[in-house]
């Protein structure tokens, strides 16, 4: 190899070497930018002891409370069954790892971002007597892709998945469980615990007892029931839910005990549920024994809670 060979290969294997040498150091660079914008707001560990959640934003306040493993959303004075697979997710934004990437340190931001302790929307989970995690929420971006948020007393700003401006700004409602038994909600109640099913509408009577793998039926005439369908119509009336909770109606109302459906469970316990008539747009009010309110059942729910004794038939 000449000279002159010798040194263009030379120049050529350093002009490589730089060139990988700085594509590492850029890569370095992005990925570092990458963890440290990666972040968890709240240990999962912590997160399970979480027992109240304090949610104020524009004019709305209210409190999410946990007593005896169930969730209430407590409002106005008045406590009432929350979803639990909602304020799960609700949580799981802070305890899942994800980019929150730093877009201020100064407080003087704060106003810009929507941030301000007096106009923000703030959020508090409390665990016991101790404060989990308390952030304030502020505007979203211009791409409407991720919303700026702080902790509470803290002056960096960070951004990140807008879905936690859609858990803040939501109607105090979209928390409710609106299920009539809110314990089918995570599966703790469910169609194979029910031993016998009583349905009282008006004048007549139908009641389904298990018996071995299928139901016998008594009160309606049935020649050739089909067990899947009877299975199917218990899971429907299990996972019935209203559109809201009324406090126009008393649940002393002699209105509501004009109609029933009683569940019977394979723990002994039994669940009643009283049901108004249908007004003239078909919607019925009900109430569960036991419960100081009363749900609003739109008139299509109510249409599948009482089905006559042909609809029960083999096909």
């Amino acid at each position: 190899m000449t000279y002159k060979n010798r040194l263009i290969y030379l120049v050529s294997l350093i002009a490589v070497l730089a060139l990988f040498y700085a594509g590492s150091f850029i890569i370095n660079i992005e990925t570092g930018n990458r963890r440290s914008s990666s972040m968890i707001w709240l240990d999962s560990r912590l997160a399970a002891s979480a027992d109240r959640i304090a949610i104020s934003i524009d004019d709305q306040n209210f409190e999410l409370v946990k007593r005896a493993d169930q969730w209430f959303v407590s409002h106005n004075g008045i406590e009432y069954p929350a979803r639990l697979l909602r304020i799960e997710d609700f949580i799981g934004i802070f305890t899942k790892r994800a980019a929150w990437p730093v877009r201020s340190s100064g407080s003087s931001s704060h106003e810009r971002f929507g941030l301000d302790t007096n106009t923000a929307g703030r959020l508090t989970i409390f665990g016991g007597n101790s404060i989990l995690l308390d952030l304030l929420t502020g505007f979203e971006d211009n791409m409407g892709q991720e919303v700026y948020v702080r902790r509470y007393a803290q002056s960096e700003v960070r951004s990140g998945d807008r879905l936690l401006n859609s858990y803040m700004t939501s109607p105090v409602s979209s928390w409710y469980n609106l299920r009539l038994i809110p314990e089918s909600e995570d599966g703790k109640v469910s169609a194979k615990n029910v031993q016998r099913l009583s349905v009282f509408d008006g004048n007549t009577t139908q009641v389904f007892t298990r018996r071995n793998r299928g139901w016998t039926i008594t009160g309606a005439d049935v020649a050739d029931p089909d067990w899947n369908i009877i299975e199917n119509y218990i899971g429907i009336v299990l996972n019935t839910e209203g559109d809201n909770f009324d406090d126009s109606v008393s649940f002393e109302d002699p209105g509501l005990g004009k109609n029933r459906i009683m569940f019977e469970l394979d723990d002994g316990s039994v669940i009643t549920i009283r049901l108004s008539d249908g007004d003239e747009t078909g919607r019925r009010y009900a109430h569960v024994f036991g419960r100081d309110y009363i749900y609003s059942i739109p008139s299509w729910v109510s249409a599948r809670l009482f089905w006559g004794p042909s609809s029960f038939e083999r096909q």
